[in-house]
């Protein structure tokens, strides 16, 4: 009489595992590639954040990433699809940061103020976001215009500002009528400018920007002014 064979423990369990959730496991050659891709994506990053796009050299990027020019060809098509993924990945990071933030809902203008501290934070966390920005600018945005996922990362930043501003209207602490854009705009620009322009600006005006004490006095004129800009 045939018996049945067995099969080994540790496939049952691979099968048991994937059975469980639905989904299928990725494998050690899948996990190999993600991890080949996130170790150029963060290189690639450091790189252009530091040379910007036309001095990011490829060779630099993959020794960087301790991998294979070849390879950032593979997953990325070229530069220019590197450069792409990067500014992508820059914006995802910042969404995925800001969407962890726990607001205080029934009291809006602490909920603003939350906000406006956390873009505030953020920028001086990760210059590279700034310098990104910047080199993407002066090549008037036509990398991330080619990008398919670059209105998908505008939402979700300014609904956050969209659901703190409609609940402070609700209870009568905002005036009517204000546009979440308009007031993401202006807190990005106060927190970006200063940053991105802290350079020239602190020879310009003979003290130093990056100072704690004057980085502390920025923060909180740039909580009061848009406090103020958004009032009933």
């Amino acid at each position: 009489m045939a018996t049945a064979r067995r099969q080994p423990a540790a496939k049952v369990a691979r099968k048991s595992a994937r059975a469980a959730d639905g989904t299928r496991k990725p494998g050690v050659r899948e996990l190999a590639a993600q991890a080949t891709r996130e170790a150029i994506l963060r290189a690639a990053t450091k790189v252009f954040a530091k040379s910007g796009y036309d001095g990011g050299r490829i060779e630099a990027i993959s020794k960087a990433a301790k991998s294979y020019d070849r390879m950032i060809y593979y997953y990325f098509g070229s530069k220019e699809g590197l450069f792409i993924a990067v500014l992508e990945d820059t914006y995802r990071r910042f969404n995925e940061a800001e969407q962890s933030l726990v607001l205080d809902e029934d009291q809006p203008r602490r909920a603003l103020e939350q906000v406006i501290r956390f873009i505030w934070g953020y920028y001086q966390q990760h210059p590279e976001f700034i310098t990104l920005l910047n080199t993407e600018n002066l090549h008037r945005g036509r990398h991330l215009a080619k990008s398919p996922k670059a209105r998908e990362y505008s939402s979700p930043a300014i609904g956050i500002t969209d659901r703190v501003l409609r609940n402070g209207m609700a209870k009568g602490q905002f005036r009517a009528g204000l546009a979440a854009r308009d007031v993401y705009l202006m807190i990005a620009a106060m927190a970006y400018f200063y940053l991105s322009n802290r350079h020239t600006l602190s020879s310009f005006l003979g003290e130093n920007l990056e100072a704690p004490a004057a980085l502390a006095h920025w923060e909180a004129f740039v909580i009061d002014a848009v406090q103020r800009a958004v009032r009933a």
